[in-house]
């Protein structure tokens, strides 16, 4: 776990310099090490919060690029893992009960974006239908995760 929260950190870091290629590079190295210790860490909320941190911090990054359809991948990715990992009953229970809670925010940051920058095909396809009246507008700022 220390590991991947200096290379959050570290990723964070060369997000507020405007330093995207380091930052998604971090970003990247952070998520293969939670996909990889999804199931093996200790603390299951921890794990999931891991996770989702870098789905989301990945999320924002392309955001600021002006890439919203990326954003809606990743924001996407992270989500349907949640909601796979809750109907998995070979996994833990613990961590079932993390991805429960911590699907209400993937849930909300997807309703969120969607309100901001309308829908994607990967958003209609997992939320089931597009929001109506969600029009695609510019970047917002970007929201931080740690």
């Amino acid at each position: 776990m220390e590991h991947w929260k200096r290379t959050i950190e570290a990723g964070n870091h060369c997000f507020a310099a405007g330093n995207w290629v380091e930052a998604r590079e971090h970003y990247l190295q952070a998520l293969a090490l939670a996909q990889v210790l999804y199931q093996r860490w200790a603390d299951a909320d921890a794990a999931v919060a891991a996770f989702v941190v870098s789905h989301h911090n990945l999320a924002d990054l392309h955001l600021c690029l002006g890439q919203p359809e990326e954003t809606a991948e990743y924001l996407c990715a992270s989500h349907e893992r949640l909601l796979q990992s809750v109907a998995d009953e070979t996994l833990p229970q613990a961590l079932r009960d993390a991805a429960l809670r911590h699907s209400r925010t993937t849930y909300l940051e997807l309703l969120q974006f969607i309100g901001e920058h309308g829908a994607y095909p990967r958003t209609e396809r997992l939320l089931g239908q597009p929001v109506p009246g969600s029009p695609r507008t510019a970047p917002a700022t970007s929201r931080r995760y740690h």
